[in-house]
């Protein structure tokens, strides 16, 4: 059973380089200065690279995460990019809503996987969980080394923690289509 196919590495990167516009305007390595607010048109290389390290590890560790321990249980798994979610999102970044929608993919898990609800759950929940470690890990790092962090190091653990935790409780809403409902309340 293949890991990864290379269809799902070119979706993965089609997500990464959305989550990073739609989260370019929010995550700026460098600390904002006159001209910056002045000339919020401009277009800079650098906030979409950090805001494409910071956002997408978030999301797509989530993602694989759901697919290799639905794969580890023997069922079949891809990720899809979620056309609709991607395109919500790069829509209220354009016209610089105050409202994000992180909905940029899912993975697709073989109906084998609704006879067992342990599998499923534990499926559901990997997601979050990969999230709430990426938090542990920003946090102690923030907590230990904070003073020997630059400024952009510390911005990044900072991000990265905030996003996290985010992400974790948002999915793990106990309702509809979230994780959170499949952890609960199973198949």
């Amino acid at each position: 059973m293949v890991l990864i196919t290379f269809v799902e590495i070119i979706k993965l990167a089609i997500t990464s380089l959305a989550l990073g516009i739609i989260f370019m305007g929010l995550f700026s390595r460098k600390p904002k200065n006159v001209y910056d607010m002045m000339h919020k048109k401009r277009f800079k290389w650098e906030d979409l690279r950090f805001a494409i390290i910071i956002a997408a590890p978030a999301v797509v560790l989530h993602e694989l995460a759901h697919k290799f321990v639905a794969m580890g249980f023997g069922y079949t798994a891809s990720f899809e990019i979620f056309y609709w979610g991607l395109g919500i999102g790069l829509l209220l970044r354009l016209f610089n809503s105050p409202f994000l929608i992180i909905a940029p993919g899912y993975v697709t898990i073989g109906q084998a996987a609704l006879s067992n609800p342990l599998a499923y759950k534990l499926i559901a929940f990997a997601g979050p969980l990969i999230n709430l470690v990426l938090w542990f890990v920003a946090f102690i790092i923030i907590k230990t080394k904070r003073e020997e962090l630059s400024h952009g190091a510390l911005s990044f653990w900072l991000m990265t923690r905030n996003i996290n935790l985010m992400l974790f409780i948002f999915n793990m809403i106990p309702f509809g289509p979230f994780d959170g409902a499949k952890v609960f309340f199973g198949p």
